[in-house]
């Protein structure tokens, strides 16, 4: 990464854009921003006023997330996740600015017994899944300078996320179902953020994937938020059937992290991040 880059950060009010911009703005490093509804991915035009030759990293946080709603609006999705994110690759290989961008695991069936490495071949179980596929093959298509970081689970102390969900259900009640027969990687926002810049500036491209350390199921994950918020709340194990949704989840999502790590070193593990975040949301409810 250039000295003294600048950076485009689009989407800065979402969950991982406010990380970043905590990150940016701690390091001291110079970036602008673009959000809706001035810059929209479904607009080329929006686009192309953006990304200007003066940059050299942009970074984009924007995406559809509605898995559910994405099942009966496809094409939606997939003109944001999907084609939008191919204007930008080519608007970016146009002003020779390094592209990264976040997929998802649910790129993949679910049905593998060990992690997924960053070369498997892609097979969506549902629509956003296929919309995010779009994208990564879109971003390749376009043969610019890209970084793709495929993620999971994300969590933070601040927009709506599983932790903060939990946390506020855990202190409200004696017992919460949660689900057991789904296995992946959580995420703090914070720590990919952080692992993104480190791997910008240590000039990493291609496929990469970027969690927390250690896998869990829905379960795990949430009894460890409740043993934090009210000892006293007790989770109990279901299947997914006890929730249906209508888009289909993997049931196993774990994503290889070891060309990260060798690139990184060790990815902190989930219960640290989510001992780091717990400790914001402590804080933030005494203020």
């Amino acid at each position: 990464m250039p000295t003294q880059p600048s950076i485009l950060l689009i989407a800065p009010e979402g969950m991982l854009g406010n990380a970043w911009c905590k990150l940016l703005d701690a390091r001291h490093i110079p970036y602008r921003t673009a959000a809706r509804p001035d810059f929209d991915l479904t607009d080329a035009a929006s686009i192309r006023r953006h990304i200007t030759a003066d940059l050299g990293v942009v970074v984009n946080c924007s995406a559809w997330t509605d898995v559910d709603g994405a099942e009966t609006q496809e094409d939606a999705a997939t003109a944001v996740n999907g084609t939008g994110v191919g204007e930008l690759a080519s608007a970016c290989k146009e002003a020779n600015a390094l592209l990264v961008h976040y997929s998802t695991d649910y790129v993949f069936d679910g049905n593998a017994t060990e992690p997924y490495k960053t070369d498997q071949p892609l097979d969506p179980l549902n629509a956003y899944g296929r919309s995010k596929a779009v994208g990564e093959h879109a971003i390749r298509d376009a043969d610019g300078p890209h970084l793709i970081l495929r993620t999971s689970w994300l969590y933070a102390p601040w927009g709506n996320n599983f932790v903060k969900t939990i946390a506020r259900f855990a202190a409200e009640r004696e017992t919460l179902k949660v689900v057991s027969d789904q296995r992946g990687r959580p995420t703090s926002c914070e720590h990919l953020a952080d692992a993104s810049l480190k791997l910008i500036e240590h000039n990493a491209t291609g496929t990469l994937h970027v969690t927390d350390g250690g896998e869990c199921s829905w379960y795990d994950f949430a009894t460890a938020i409740a043993a934090r918020v009210n000892p006293a709340c007790v989770v109990e194990p279901c299947t997914s059937d006890a929730y249906p949704r209508p888009a289909r989840r993997p049931p196993y999502s774990v994503l290889d992290l070891a060309p990260t790590e060798a690139i990184l070193g060790p990815m902190p593990a989930w219960q640290n991040n989510l001992a780091a975040v717990m400790d914001q949301l402590e804080v933030a409810s005494k203020a």
